[in-house]
């Protein structure tokens, strides 16, 4: 699966959750689970319905200790009066919703990074749950100790610890694990103009940290004033998309779509993200009406840390797989300048998973992209000849301008001398050519 966002009106944090719930509901529980382990008691959230006269969809509301239930459609998120200056950010342009990072300064409304560190570490929470919410605060942490010239351990967000900002983060951190999509990619993004309030005075929208955290994603000016992405929705996005934007591309097949809004009124647009979310189990390829259409999975990863010796038996082990079709290998160059081999294999469709885990036991990758594709391929048949009391396997294709044919190299192996093997190859073409074809 795929997830495009279009961030129509903005992207913060819980209007990307209220989107991806929008889209599959069913994963709401296990984010109110996630959410309770990461929180201390009494914190609640919920996904409503909602409707701002133009669209309709969900949202994301949290309720935090000896607080009301979360409100329903219409009412004001924040009209209990609690602003957070962390990545809780459920409104863009709101004017308040900044992490700010302070060497030395770890006051009551303030909480270093190391410590929101340890929680989450501690935290009974999946491994992969956990992961992701590290590392969208990981971003966090370092775009502020950019802005502020100072370490990374010396971070400390206002009140991002709290309830409400833990929520918002641990929910995108769940659904970000629970969907495991194989691409994230989000549409161009609205920078927002004007200043935006902080602890620390005025800021220019986008703020400091939101602006290093969007480094080269595409973005655009639709005249709507006012902060549109926040930090925590450019954190989610830095650690989802990497800095790509594009939508996915090739046929793919629209399986859902949702939408999440905020909580700020846009004039004359809705306040909301949009999620697409496209099968790429099932792209939509030429249909099989001839024998030449296929779809195989095309699979891509790189190794920089297993010896050339041990990786081209791995290669080998791949090949031998039926479902493998093919393996080819080659240099390029990765971070640091350094020399690795870039790994591309071909297999059977209904095998991919099957020959992603051989890929993983076979090399020292971590990581790996799969695509399925539409491909065409040439009827052939195998024949096997004999040449001078040797049997040569001889591989045949059925090409627009007429047959042809090619000897298997490996079984002229034994014969000494380029000229001897070239003759033996030739013979048993030219008689596997002749050789009338077999009828079933």
């Amino acid at each position: 699966m795929q997830i495009h966002l279009d961030a129509v009106g903005g992207m913060a944090g819980d209007m990307f959750v209220a989107a991806l719930l929008d889209v599959f509901p069913e994963h709401a529980e296990g984010v109110s689970a996630s959410v309770r382990a990461a929180s201390r008691a009494g914190v609640a959230c919920r996904v409503l319905p909602h409707n701002d006269g133009v669209l309709q969809g969900s949202r994301f509301l949290v309720s935090g200790p000896g607080e009301p239930g979360p409100a329903p459609q219409g009412a004001d998120r924040h009209a209990h009066g609690h602003h957070a200056h962390g990545p809780h950010d459920h409104d863009p342009a709101h004017g308040s919703s900044h992490a700010h990072a302070h060497a030395g300064d770890h006051g009551h409304d303030h909480r270093p990074w190391s410590e929101i560190r340890v929680a989450l570490e501690r935290a009974d929470l999946e491994a992969a749950v956990r992961g992701h919410a590290l590392a969208i605060f990981g971003h966090l942490a370092e775009a502020e100790a950019r802005v502020h010239g100072i370490a990374v351990e010396q971070v400390a967000f206002h009140e991002v610890g709290a309830w409400d900002s833990i929520a918002d983060i641990v929910a995108a951190a769940h659904l970000v694990a629970a969907l495991g999509a194989t691409r994230w990619s989000v549409g161009a993004l609205p920078l927002g103009s004007g200043m935006v309030r902080t602890q620390h005075g005025l800021l220019p929208v986008p703020a400091p940290a939101t602006a290093l955290l969007l480094d080269g994603f595409p973005t655009r000016d639709d005249g709507v004033p006012g902060e549109r992405v926040t930090p925590t929705g450019a954190a989610i996005l830095r650690h989802l998309c990497g800095g790509a934007g594009s939508a996915p591309s090739g046929p793919r097949r629209l399986g859902r779509s949702g939408v999440g809004f905020g909580t700020r009124r846009l004039p004359g647009l809705s306040n909301c993200v949009r999620v697409l979310a496209f099968d790429d189990a099932a792209p939509m390829a030429a249909p099989e009406t001839h024998p030449d259409h296929r779809t195989i999975a095309v699979i891509e990863f790189e190794v920089d840390d297993q010896s050339g010796e041990d990786l081209a038996m791995g290669l080998d082990r791949l090949r031998m797989r039926d479902d493998v079709l093919d393996v080819v290998q080659m240099p390029v160059f990765g971070k640091k300048g350094r020399m690795m081999a870039h790994v591309r294999l071909l297999a059977r469709a209904d095998a991919l998973d099957a020959v992603v885990a051989a890929c993983f036991s076979e090399t020292a990758t971590i990581g790996l992209r799969h695509a399925l594709v539409a491909g065409r391929a040439l009827p052939r048949r195998a024949a096997t000849v004999a040449v001078e009391g040797r049997d040569v396997r001889v591989k045949l294709a059925e090409r627009p301008g007429g047959p042809t044919a090619k000897a298997e190299a490996d079984d002229a192996r034994s014969l000494g001398g380029h000229a001897a093997r070239a003759a033996l190859r030739r013979e048993a073409e030219r008689i596997a050519l002749e050789r009338p074809e077999p009828t079933s």
